[in-house]
Order: structure tokens, then sequence, then C-alpha cells
């Protein structure tokens, strides 16, 4: 192979269909931080690495000329002259003491001898909370992309691998990948003045037809459950308290202890009752326990989180409601489930089992049904409730999520769009565990269902916006 060439052809390519290229970057860009650390397998001269703007960014690439001009190109992006598929891989491999929180395998599946052997090579470059992106090409595309490289429109290749969706989960799935999110972009591949944006943006996007896009992408998790033990994590319970002086003792009663230590945050809404002074007597009565509180500065439930969560210690944090329609007894089975490694974000279902005839009304359930599958469509992975207040995460993925928050804004009364869009935009795995939801026995909801609907409306058409259709 003349690799001198080949390197020339690729630039030249690269440069003609710009717009492809472009909006794969743009895909990275949303689906990477900001602040992520970034290895790329195949990575030509380093163009996508650069358009990321990282701080910390390195590619792997078998073509020497591409290295060496990507070196004087972009000097900040660390290159290796590595052969993934290579009997020499594992040796060379060593010069990269680094594990990365995203590996990116663009449009390279379809040229690999043996992808389950590259998937699997690719762990050593990754943390437990490494993320794979790959990027591959529609295989109903495969005539239209020859018909355009016999016009001369396209860079001739040989035949590829051509890989259905579930072939693609199932080859990271057998490398030790836990598929999160998959998707499409390009519709329309060719730059027309508006038509191609809206199309892109809008019906690509949508059931059905975003299967016809020319490029897929899987966004994966390093399967944490096969290279970890259950270590023990600190624990922080928040407990949003307005007008539940009758629930405190029986909350501080019923809440276990989990990991390493369980410290438990109440934050008082300003209450009409004595829920404040109850808390306080509380703790007072229970010195041994690892118990804060704080006085709300705002209002609404989401307020209450932020300031909880900003003066919390634990390692993974857990949201408890103050009126216990789930049950403290059930938080073990989140602890769980994200110590393991089962997920990366943990929500609550009230839609599974059977309810108390008064837990939720059956208007409520009905819009709870509808505003599940809509969301589970904005973001790309199954939400069945989205309300439930019991939601689970390390506290490094919501320093993450405080960090972004910039994208979307302070917008959120309730706290739970901010922790779900949050998560979903930091591609983390979201799954979900049932839970009864009991009949609550002191006090009145808090929930207005017509005013309420209404702002889950807006939410929807937010999360379009800024996620759907961004």
């Amino acid at each position: 192979m003349d690799f001198k060439k080949t390197a020339e052809e690729k630039r030249y390519w690269r440069k003609k269909n710009k717009f492809y290229y472009e909006s794969l970057e743009k895909l990275f860009r949303d689906l990477i931080p900001a602040n992520a650390s970034v290895l790329e397998i195949g990575c030509a001269e380093g163009d996508s690495l650069n358009a990321l703007d990282n701080k910390i960014t390195a590619g792997i690439e078998y073509n020497e000329y591409e290295i060496e001009s990507g070196e004087k190109k972009y000097p900040s992006i660390n290159f290796y002259h590595i052969d993934v598929e290579a009997y020499d891989f594992d040796e060379k491999a060593k010069a990269i003491n680094q594990k990365f929180d995203f590996i990116i395998l663009s449009d390279l599946i379809g040229t690999l001898k043996d992808i389950q052997n590259v998937f699997e090579r690719i762990k050593q470059f990754s943390h437990p909370h490494t993320k794979v992106i790959v990027t591959y090409h529609n295989y109903f595309w495969n005539p239209i992309l020859k018909l355009g490289e016999f016009l001369g429109l396209k860079m001739k290749e040989p035949e590829k691998n051509w890989l259905y969706i579930q072939e693609i989960k199932n080859l990271l799935y057998l490398a030790g990948f836990d598929v999160i999110k998959t998707g499409g972009i390009l519709l329309m591949p060719m730059r027309i003045p508006v038509i191609s944006k809206f199309i892109n943006k809008y019906f690509a996007r949508l059931p059905l037809l975003r299967r016809l896009c020319l490029a897929g992408y899987v966004v994966a998790n390093n399967d944490i459950r096969e290279i970890t033990s259950d270590p023990k994590y600190k624990t922080t319970v928040l407990v949003p308290a307005r007008n539940e002086a009758g629930n405190i003792e029986s909350i501080l009663e019923r809440i276990p202890e989990m990991g390493s230590g369980t410290e438990i945050i109440f934050v008082e809404g300003n209450s009409s009752d004595n829920t404040y002074e109850k808390i306080e007597e509380v703790i007072k009565q229970n010195p041994e326990k690892d118990i804060k509180l704080f006085k709300q500065p705002g209002k609404g439930k989401g307020d209450a989180v932020r300031k909880g969560y900003a003066n919390a210690t634990g390692d993974i944090l857990m949201i408890l409601d103050a009126d216990m329609t789930v049950a403290p007894e059930d938080l073990p089975k989140f602890y769980n489930a994200l110590a393991s490694g089962k997920g990366e974000f943990i929500n609550g279902t009230r839609l599974v089992y059977q309810m108390h005839e008064k837990a939720m009304r059956d208007l409520n359930k009905a819009g709870n049904i509808f505003f599940s599958n809509v969301f589970s469509w904005l973001l790309s992975q199954r939400i069945t409730d989205t309300l439930c207040g019991t939601k689970v995460l390390f506290r490094k993925d919501y320093l993450n999520i405080v960090e972004n928050r910039k994208y979307f804004g302070d917008f959120d009364p309730f706290g739970d769009f901010d922790l779900l869009f949050g998560a979903a935009k930091l591609n983390l795995k979201i799954i979900e565990i049932p839970v009864r939801y009991g009949e609550r026995t002191y006090g009145e909801t808090n929930i207005n269902r017509f005013r309420d609907g209404m702002m889950l409306l807006r939410m929807c058409f937010f999360a379009m916006r800024k996620i759907k259709f961004n």
C-alpha cells in the first residue's frame, strides 16, 4: 500500500465531503463533555479530535504519513503510530500510559478484519467509566455510496463489513461493553442551503425515518462488572421536606445504613408547620447518626435538591421524598444497582407494580405513562416514570451535570429533569428500579396535576430543542 498516496487522497476527499465530516464532529461535540479525555482509533490527521477542542486528546493511526501531517497541524494532540490489528499491538500500546473517558471509532469497523478483537484491545485504554462511541454506515446506503464512487462524488474504497445495529451491539457486549444509546444522523448527507439543515435537524430524529440515516452511532459503557469487586461507597440520602413534620421520625428510623456509611441531609422548604423544629429535635435525639439540616433558600424541590447536594459528602447521592410514598427500605436496591455497575443513573419507576388505590389518581397515572413514552424517545433511553422522586447517581457524575448545567440553564422547579437531562447529555446509562408506590399517611401532596402537567409539556418542548433537535 502506498501510504503517502492514501493520506493525500483522504485529505482531498475530506475537504470535498466537508459537510459529512462536520456533521460527525458536531455529533462528537454533543456526546462528549468538554472536560473529558478522548482517544480516537484511526484518527487520520486528527481533524475530528481538533474539532472537539478538548484539552486531553490522543489518536492512534497506522498510516505514518497521516501521523506526520497531524503532528504538524495539531501539536497539542498526542499521536501514536500503531496498527490496532497488528501482532505487535500490545507492545506498542504500552507507550500510551493513560486511561481515557471516551474512545472514538469513527467509520472504522467497516474496514476491520476482526471487530471484536479490536473492541477487546481498546479495553486497556479504558477505566471503569470509559465510554466508547462507534459510528458506521447504514447498510441500506450501500448502493447509493457505490453510485457515488462511480460518479466521482466519493472516495473509492474496497468492500466493507456491513453490520446491522444488533450485530454491533452484540460484538460490543462480547468484548465487555454495554450499549446505552444508539442513534443516526444525516438523512440528507449533502449540503443544500436551508433544506439539509431542516431535514437533518428534525426529520432525521423522528421514529422510522431515523432508521434511514446514512450514519449510525452507538455509545457503550465499559462494563465494570467484569473488572471491579463491589466497593463500599459512602452514601448521602437527601430528604427535601416541606410540611412533613409528622413523617420526620419515621424517615430517620427507616433509612437503612448503606455502603461505608450513610449521611442524611434534610433540606427544609419554609414549611407552614413545625417541620424545621422537628428535624432539629430528631438530630439532638440521634447524635450517633450523620444528619445535617439546611433551610431551603428558594422554592421548589429542584432548589432543595441543589442546596442539599451542594453540601453532600457521599460518593453516592440519593433522593428520598419526605412523604415516603417510596419506602426508605427500597434504597439499598438503588445502591446495589449503582455500586455493582449495572447502571450509572438509577431512576425509580412507580408504574410496574400495582399501587394502593389512593396512591396515584387515574389522570395522573395516564399522564405519567404518556410523558414516559415521550421522554424515552427524547432521551434515547427507556424511561417509564420521569417524576418518581427517587433518583440515584455518583457524586462525581452529579458534579459533571452541574458543570454542564449552563447548556440547559436553571429551568427545572422539580429537580427531576435537571438530573435526567444532565444524565442523558453525559451519556450515563439510565436504568430503572420498580418501586411500590404507597399512599401518603401524613399531610397533603404538594403536586398540582394541571399546573405541573403544563410544566411537563414545557419540559417536552425544551428537551426537543436542547437534546433531540439541537
